[in-house]
């Protein structure tokens, strides 16, 4: 303990934070937040959206001779998720030894130097090798991201905030699919255009490092730590900011929650108050990237399969991935109001829907329209899972817990471009949105029978 009277501190830590109204610094911490996490996710689009260029340049396949050729598309998806799956699994622990600010930071900068060395790669070894080692440093940070938001956020906004920061977040996605158009078919200065789509992300991750130096450390962090002297510190800073802003005094905290845990073992996941939660977390996470990913990353390729020449292919990829930002930004309206729990359960069921809609259509205007209906459901599927798994571990373990089930939507990854490529290939796209529909219709009977409600709820409340 660091005063006289630290407990009065740790036990109203939590409920000072969760009555503060959304004003414009909270806001803004968010959008700090969001800026880099736009860069994260931009890391992450590119490597499908590259993919026809890496075609064109005989450096890989668009499918595979055999299920696990390394020389294919798939297996150049698979590097970057099954580096996404060593960080989320092995390194998530990191952020809540030494901080959720600090890692946020630290992993930053580490996938901006591995995806700048990517850029240079003239092997498939090179692509795949470089591809793995960033997707480290992205893991560690969507997971540290995840625990930030939902520690920063009031109790009463803690769906919007997820949902803000994937809108801003998610103008990633039409910005590499319009680099990749017009980047892509063409050689500027002589270097193939798929280095210079793959170059602007690690550029733009490192001019954003400087911006998130205005953000505090998770005062939540900080108390269950036993730093409360630190924690008031800079809460008190937020309030203060706030009140200004807000124009009257704060409304009084509800409750006090005590906030230190003594030590405890990760295990504590399997044990009776977390393990149905947990089991019904990792069958969510293998699931949904089954559906999230079996789309994103194929557009161009299933488009192309569908006997689209490759520039209109990326033409109307580029078409489909505007609705990227609108989607969760549309989910502010309603992520709050209704439960979260089935908030999920439907998204999944008309992601299987509208994507055996998909398989169908043969018509261009149909398929960027229902493309883009697609892209919408998919993306308030995947906001709403990031929300709802950090709401349901307490502080002290949060980042190792949901580290540890969202490794298992990374160990999934690493076989979905596998899949994809085979049923592709054997059963053409009814295949591939077949198995996109069993997937999500595991997730929807999963979270029905097992998912624990938690809209509105404080988190310390729902970790009991």
């Amino acid at each position: 303990m660091e005063s006289a009277d630290s407990d009065v501190i740790s036990s109203t830590i939590n409920s000072r934070l969760d009555r503060l109204p959304m004003t414009r610094h909270m806001w803004t911490l968010l959008c700090l937040i969001a800026l880099g996490g736009l860069f994260e996710q931009y890391d992450i689009y590119f490597t499908g959206y590259i993919a026809p260029g890496l075609v064109q340049s005989k450096l890989i396949t668009s499918t595979t001779a055999s299920f696990f050729d390394l020389s294919g598309l798939a297996a150049f998806l698979a590097s970057l998720f099954i580096g996404l799956f060593i960080g989320t699994i092995l390194f998530s622990f990191i952020a809540d030894r030494f901080g959720r600010r600090a890692v946020f930071l630290g992993s930053m900068i580490w996938y901006s130097l591995t995806t700048f060395i990517l850029a240079f790669q003239g092997t498939v070894t090179g692509l795949e090798i470089w591809r793995l080692i960033g997707g480290i440093g992205i893991g560690v940070e969507l997971i540290t991201i995840d625990t930030y938001l939902s520690e920063l956020a009031p109790r009463g906004a803690r769906g919007k905030a997820f949902a803000l920061f994937y809108g801003l977040a998610q103008v990633s996605a039409p910005l590499v699919a319009f680099m990749a158009w017009m980047l892509v078919p063409t050689a500027p200065f002589g270097f193939a255009g798929w280095r210079w789509v793959i170059l602007f992300g690690s550029v733009g991750a490192v001019l954003v490092l400087f911006l998130r130096r205005r953000l505090p450390e998770s005062p939540r962090w900080l108390a269950q730590r036993g730093r409360l002297v630190e924690a008031d510190r800079i809460l008190s800073a937020i309030e203060k900011k706030v009140q200004t802003e807000y124009g009257k005094p704060l409304p009084p905290p509800l409750e006090s929650v005590l906030t230190l845990h003594a030590p405890g073992r990760i295990g504590e996941m399997f044990g009776p108050v977390y393990r149905a939660r947990t089991i019904m977390l990792m069958v969510v996470n293998f699931c949904q990237t089954i559906g999230y990913y079996g789309f994103v990353s194929w557009i161009p390729t299933l488009l192309i399969a569908k006997g689209i020449l490759v520039t209109r292919s990326l033409e109307y990829t580029f078409l489909i991935v505007l609705t990227y930002p609108i989607a969760p930004l549309l989910v502010m309206l309603i992520v709050d109001r209704y439960e979260r729990k089935w908030q999920l359960v439907h998204s999944v069921i008309l992601v299987a829907i509208v994507g055996s809609l998909f398989a169908m259509l043969r018509v261009p205007a149909w398929l960027v329209v229902v493309g883009c209906l697609q892209t919408l459901l998919v993306n308030w599927m995947s906001t709403i899972v990031h929300a709802y798994q950090s709401e349901l571990f307490p502080t002290w373990m949060r980042a190792r817990a949901v580290g540890f089930v969202f490794s298992w939507s990374r160990l999934s990854s690493i076989f979905v471009g596998f899949f994809i490529a085979f049923f592709l290939r054997e059963f053409g796209q009814p295949g591939v949105f077949a198995f996109i529909g069993g997937a999500m219709c595991i997730i929807a009977v999963t979270v029905a029978r097992f998912g624990p409600r938690t809209t509105g709820r404080a988190l310390e409340e729902i970790a009991r």
